[in-house]
């Protein structure tokens, strides 16, 4: 359980779809004045050095962010992400990545508040390294646990994102009991979910999907990339992310955004996108 470490994944495919679509919300809860909370529930170390040798180990960030990072004219809908990965490096050369809390950690004003949580000790001493400052609250807690127990926050709009490594099974029924607990004590959150698309665990996906779809929140968005073609075993050819109480908008943004990430993420010809409304 407390074996998985991001590093090794760090600016991957999935990667760059889960903070593309964080950034878009971000974007949207900055467009008024007023604060919001942002409560993450797996936040790892908040950010990766690219040269560390269990980065390098599989290079992933090659499939993923590198393939983009030096055309950013091509992505103009994509400038607030970029912004946040460029406060991370020095020069125009991509040294380091921001993890989730590093993200939003850009975005964040004096009015809004971070919130996050990470179980594992060593991530966590890595994680009050990174993001150790005034208006960021960091809790060495089980962030299923954690979450129930603080909403609903102050402010009381904003955004939780929840993306556990999945290594175990029972993950995604944690996923949705934590959240049909959640929509009880803050209906009105927005609420991000990452789900990575494995071959050997499609009913698992697709469970979660009719899950979330069914716990009262008036809207459930859901957005998949796959950039191969389905592998016989545990491997992951996609991910996906489902938003509950999405914003205004953020439909659009990602039908603009979809396809054209499609194509520069593909590994091979089967490469793909589905976006949709579960209800």
């Amino acid at each position: 359980m407390l074996s998985y470490r991001h590093a090794f994944h760090a600016g991957n495919h999935a990667d760059v779809l889960k903070h593309a679509v964080q950034a878009f919300i971000l974007e949207s809860l900055c467009a008024k004045d007023k604060g919001y909370s942002y409560i993450d529930t797996h936040s790892g170390a908040g950010g990766y050095a690219l040269s560390h040798e269990w980065t390098q180990k599989k290079a992933e960030y090659a499939g993923g962010i590198a393939r983009l990072w030096n055309e950013p004219k091509k992505w103009p809908q994509l400038a607030g992400y970029f912004d946040a990965i460029h406060a991370m490096n020095s020069s125009e050369s991509l040294e380091n990545y921001p993890g989730s809390p590093l993200v939003a950690a850009h975005f964040q004003r004096p009015q809004d508040r971070l919130t996050l949580m990470e179980l594992h000790h060593n991530e966590v001493e890595l994680l009050r390294q990174n993001l150790g400052r005034d208006g960021v609250a960091i809790h060495h807690r089980d962030g299923f646990e954690g979450l129930v127990g603080l909403l609903p926050p102050t402010p009381k709009r904003g955004l939780v994102l929840i993306d556990p490594p999945y290594e175990l099974k029972e993950d995604y029924r944690r996923v949705a009991d934590t959240l049909k607990k959640a929509h009880k004590r803050w209906p009105i959150g927005i609420y991000a979910v990452w789900y990575p698309l494995l071959a050997k665990a499609v009913d698992r996906s697709e469970g979660l999907k009719t899950a979330l779809a069914n716990l009262g929140f008036e809207q459930a968005l859901c957005a998949e990339l796959s950039v191969q073609a389905q592998a016989d075993d545990f491997g992951m050819h996609g991910s996906g992310m489902i938003v509950l109480n999405p914003p205004w908008k953020l439909d659009e943004k990602l039908a603009e955004l979809l396809p054209a990430l499609s194509q520069a993420l593909a590994q091979d010809n089967q490469a793909g996108f589905t976006l949709e409304w579960l209800k």
